[in-house]
């Protein structure tokens, strides 16, 4: 049963997401974490940031490891649970693969269409909100602790701060942000 709900679910995450992987990490959490309930909202953060620092699109990975957690959870063997998330990993993109190549040839004969330009405005600001609604629905005591003045929620509301400035104002590399980011945790977080 549960390798049907991965099949629909992430057919319909491939299919309803517009704007790469990290548009797609909210409709992944809500049906994951809300509404099937697979796993945790920390099991999720966690999941996010492994998908994050692992090389390849980030929306395939969360996909990958969201079908081997869920099937984990759910009770099933290891080789099992490699079958899941080769499910989930496959379903997100087999809808998303066949409309690329589809759109691609009809945009190509009418990019110079007023309708089709004002639609693709439109889907970048939903885009943008997808963006914000994955970012906001990461804000919580999973990721940052306790509000509060314990350690861990000082660290990490320090490191976010660090990292925001210095991605948004200096540029730097998401590399070495998430390195040092890492390392920062790491020796925090052991103290």
């Amino acid at each position: 049963m549960i390798f049907l709900q991965l099949l629909w679910t992430f057919l319909l995450i491939g299919a309803f997401t517009f704007g790469g992987g990290y548009s797609m990490i909210a409709l992944i959490q809500g049906e994951v974490v809300g509404h099937y309930g697979w796993m945790s909202a920390e099991e999720f953060a966690d999941l996010l940031a492994l998908s994050q620092i692992t090389p390849g699109p980030v929306g395939i990975n969360t996909a990958t490891y969201a079908g081997y957690t869920a099937v984990v959870n759910a009770g099933y063997p290891q080789w099992a649970a490699v079958c899941g998330s080769l499910l989930a990993s496959m379903a997100v993109v087999a809808v998303p693969v066949g409309l690329v190549m589809l759109v691609s040839q009809w945009l190509l004969r009418h990019k110079d269409n007023a309708q089709v330009a004002a639609v693709m405005r439109v889907l970048r600001l939903v885009v943008i909100g997808l963006i914000a609604a994955a970012a906001l629905g990461l804000v919580g005591e999973e990721s940052f602790g306790t509000v509060g003045m314990n350690r861990r929620f000082a660290v990490s509301v320090a490191i976010f701060a660090v990292v925001f400035v210095l991605a948004l104002r200096r540029k730097v590399s998401p590399v070495w942000l998430i390195v040092g980011s890492g390392l920062v945790g790491l020796v925090a977080y052991s103290l």
